[in-house]
């Protein structure tokens, strides 16, 4: 993901979030922390031709990854992009050298839930109305890296920045 995509995220983000969106200060603010040999931050975007329809972000501390987002359009559903992107996510999690990678999924989001379990994630526990303004409860899920992450295979391209060097 490059400052260019913002606009097209946003847009993204607004139809599959509308309550709890982020804000265009916080894909800057997460962008900044993705370049450079410095990088704690992957964030990656996927097209279908000139049309921006996904992209995923992950954190990385120390040897804990944290997966930030993962959207995919609405037409989209159902072609495995989603685990595509996943896929890109954990890469960048093996690049950063963590053991282990975490997210938050809401509880609601059961087709969400059953890609994570497809990967590897396990649910650890809850994080209570942690989605606002909605007090959504969050499934909080780890994977340990030494398990099979799984692969994923399909048409629509996935493109990131590097984050080393």
């Amino acid at each position: 993901m490059r400052w260019w995509d913002i606009d097209p995220v946003l847009e993204l983000e607004k139809d599959l979030f509308p309550e709890d969106a982020w804000s265009r200060g916080m894909f800057w603010s997460e962008l900044a922390h993705s370049r450079g040999a410095e990088a704690t931050r992957r964030y990656v975007v996927a097209a279908d031709g000139d049309r921006l329809v996904g992209y995923a972000g992950l954190a990385a501390s120390g040897d804990l990854g944290d997966v930030q987002t993962i959207a995919v359009a609405r037409d989209q559903w159902g072609t495995g992009l989603g685990a595509r992107l996943l896929t890109e996510l954990l890469r960048a999690a093996t690049a950063f050298e963590c053991a282990e990678v975490m997210l938050e999924c809401r509880v609601d989001n059961v087709r969400a839930q059953k890609l994570y379990e497809r990967f590897g994630f396990e649910p650890i526990g809850f994080r209570r109305g942690y989605y606002q303004p909605g007090n959504i409860d969050a499934l909080v899920m780890r994977l340990h890296m030494a398990s099979d992450s799984g692969s994923a295979v399909g048409s629509t391209s996935v493109q990131g920045n590097e984050t080393n060097g």
